[in-house]
């Protein structure tokens, strides 16, 4: 219930139309308890044939409260529906603020159209919250005492009976419905994740599919998750109207017995024979309001469920918040400094240690690369640095201060990278290159075109999502001129021209190099050649640092690196 209190805490915000939203809420029940009552005491007293001014005016009145149970039924909707939609707005933001430091991470616990389902369904889910689990049992309570209490002035007998009902109706019946509710919710919640997750998964690798003929299995294998989810769904909504019938059924039997008991006070002498058809009429429209009582546990499971699913997401981004007043940003002016004392990693869910006992010292300005066979570690431990992943025990350092206090935001602010899978939006290469700097002048952007043996394309040439129509090599390139673009002093590259073929990569590092004359370098790489020049090479194999020195340093050692150089001489003459 914790992550409910958030939601409430963003629901509280509004206090203003909260408030309008009760109070009109009120005044429209009450009104239609009153046109109910006011109508069933003037077909009594007319019976007795009274005179015609006084029906005029109880006519006025049975109008007028028309009047006022439609203006207030309106404005209770308008204020009501005003206040969820900025409540929705706020959530939106207050879970996006959350999630965007950890998305550099986040597909790593979770797969991305579960993540699109948490994101789109379980916000919307979360508009019932206030519209039907919030502020209606406020109303209801107030409508019921204030009924309650009016009619004890004609019969306290049946305002205990009206009691019982609003008992009955308000808390009994939606209390032993909403023990079966929470294992249908969670299979709809469970299943709606599910199909979003599947039907991503095939659009992406839909491709894949039509080329291993696996198409048919994959699409029956969705329909049959599609299936399922609406007989979830079909469960779900039997389940809401046995509720509200059960409920409905509960309240017409409380308003047949104010009815017997009423017209038993009148045989007795206990009740004038005149308000039986008002006492009648008010059992019949107060109860209207408990009717969508029998709904609300669904609803409260709901919300609970989908607050639950959706803050789990961020749960992880609190700690940082409460260090927020302890957090050191880096300076932009100087080349920065890089110590891992001890690091080890594993990833989440996995028993496989990935990254084992890394010690490792960068100075200012030296020139880093880190190889190894592929699995090997190399960018797990670039990942670490950007404060992608949390190291699971050691300490790492930029610039003398340990990465818990320096915002990831600062890390990345500071740092050129290049990943291995880099993004890029839907627009022009002029867009993806304004990324690094908006300041940016097309003569700039140009010249670094060039310099990435780019300078075929034009600054207004389409980029479809993703970059899906330019090549491996393309994006890679298009990828190191935003970070040569950006100008920082720290340099994180992984595996940066690993689909570029020789000459075009010695080119492209003889101006990314002088431009880093002065700036601290860290190079992932599967290559060995032009290693040379490097102030040190960090040999990995299975998440450990086997080696470490100067390319010569390297070779007299004649160990894993001298032979790994030495297959890569052979395959290449």
């Amino acid at each position: 219930m914790k992550d409910l209190l958030i939601v409430t805490k963003l629901v509280m915000v509004e206090k203003k139309d909260i408030l309008y939203s009760i109070l009109f809420g009120f005044l429209a029940a009450i009104t239609a308890v009153a046109l109910f009552a006011a109508s069933g005491y003037m077909i009594s007293k007319a019976a007795l044939v009274p005179p015609i001014n006084t029906l005029t005016i109880m006519i006025a009145v049975v109008k007028l409260l028309g009047i006022a149970r439609a203006a207030s039924r309106y404005a209770e909707r308008y204020f009501s529906h005003r206040a969820t939609f900025t409540i929705l707005s706020n959530l939106r933001v207050s879970f996006y603020e959350k999630l965007e430091p950890l998305a550099p991470g986040i597909f790593q616990k979770f797969r991305s159209g579960d993540l699109l389902s948490r994101i789109v369904g379980d916000v919307e889910s979360l508009q019932n919250f206030f519209l039907r689990v919030f502020y209606p049992p406020i109303v209801l309570v107030i409508v019921f005492l204030s009924t309650i209490f009016f009619v004890t002035f004609y019969s306290v007998t049946v305002a205990l009976v009206l009691l019982v009902g609003l008992l009955l109706t308000s808390f009994v019946v939606p209390a032993v419905f909403a023990v079966s509710q929470r294992t249908i919710d969670h299979h709809v919640r469970d299943g709606r994740g599910e199909l979003s997750t599947e039907v991503t998964e095939f659009l992406y690798g839909y491709r894949d599919l039509k080329i291993y003929q696996k198409l048919d299995g994959k699409e029956q294998q969705l329909t049959n998750t599609s299936d399922a989810y609406i007989k979830e769904q079909e469960r779900e909504g039997v389940h809401a109207v046995l509720g509200q019938s059960v409920n409905t059924i509960v309240s017409l039997v409380i308003s047949w017995f104010v009815l017997a008991l009423g017209a038993y006070l009148v045989v007795e002498g206990q009740l004038d024979g005149l308000f039986l058809a008002m006492l009648v009429m008010i059992s019949l429209t107060v109860f209207e309001n408990a009717t969508p009582m029998a709904v609300l546990p669904s609803h409260l499971e709901d919300s609970r469920r989908a607050a639950t699913r959706l803050f789990s997401v961020v749960s992880e981004g609190s700690p940082e918040e409460v260090q927020q007043r302890e957090m050191v940003k880096l300076h932009s002016e100087k080349a920065l400094s890089i110590q891992m004392d001890d690091v080890s990693f594993a990833f989440p869910g996995e028993a496989r240690t990935t990254l084992k006992n890394i010690n490792l010292s960068l100075p200012v300005g030296s020139k880093t690369t880190i190889v190894g066979p592929s699995g090997s570690g190399k960018s797990t431990l670039l990942q670490l640095l950007l404060k992608m992943n949390t190291a699971n025990q050691g300490g790492i350092s930029i610039d003398g201060t340990s990465v818990n206090r320096i915002p990831q935001e600062s890390i990345w602010e500071e740092a050129n990278v290049v990943l291995q899978e880099n993004h890029f939006f839907f627009g022009t290469i002029r867009d993806n290159l304004l990324i690094a700097n908006d300041g940016l002048t097309d003569e700039e952007m140009e010249g670094m075109l060039a310099k990435v043996k780019l300078n075929s394309f034009s600054l207004s040439d389409p980029v479809f999502e993703k970059g899906e129509n330019l090549s491996g090599g393309e994006k890679q390139r298009l990828a190191i001129a935003r970070a040569m673009l950006k100008g920082a002093h720290l340099w994180l590259l992984d595996e940066p021209t690993s689909s570029i073929d020789v000459l075009t990569e010695r080119s492209i590092y003889n101006h990314l190099f002088h431009q880093a004359k002065e700036d601290t370098v860290v190079l992932v790489s599967h290559r060995l050649t032009g290693l040379e020049k490097m102030d040190q090479i960090i040999v990995m194999e299975q998440g450990t640092i086997i080696e470490s020195g100067s390319f010569d340093e390297l070779m007299e050692k004649k160990g894993y690196f001298y032979e790994m150089k030495q297959i890569e001489k052979s395959v290449l003459m």
